[in-house]
This record gives structure tokens, C-alpha cells and sequence, in this order.
């Protein structure tokens, strides 16, 4: 598990995952051609539990997507 802090909106926050969420959430940016920061700002705007829950089921998501899963 690891914690890192980022700035959303002008407002400093934590979000703790497991390894290999970081780099599937840093995969997902490149592919998207777009910072971390926005990815994880664009999470916190659609979100309705906790951050790193909300990040975690955006990683799922976003893989089974490519897979054509949903």
C-alpha cells in the first residue's frame, strides 16, 4: 500500500492503493494523454465513496471497458 498526496482544486488530499492500482492509474493517464492529477480530479468529481475506493473501481472499470466487458 502506498499513500500518496495530491492538490484537487486547490485542496490537498491523500489517497492510499496498492501498487499496482498506482501504475494502472498512471497507464490509464498516458493513454489518455492526461496528468494523474486530472484523471484522479475528473474520479473526484463523479465519485460517491471514498477516493481511493473511487479510484479503484475507475481502474476496473476502465479496464473492462477494453476488454468489452461492459
Amino acid at each position: 500500500m502506498k499513500k500518496r498526496s495530491i492538490t484537487i482544486e486547490g485542496h490537498r488530499t491523500s489517497i492510499s492503493l496498492e501498487d499496482e492500482f498506482w501504475k494502472a492509474l498512471n497507464a490509464i493517464s498516458k493513454q489518455e494523454n492526461s496528468s494523474l492529477v486530472d484523471v484522479v480530479r475528473q474520479i473526484d468529481e463523479k465519485r460517491s465513496s471514498g477516493l481511493s475506493s473511487a479510484v479503484r473501481v475507475h481502474v476496473l472499470k476502465y479496464y473492462q471497458r477494453q476488454l468489452g466487458l461492459i
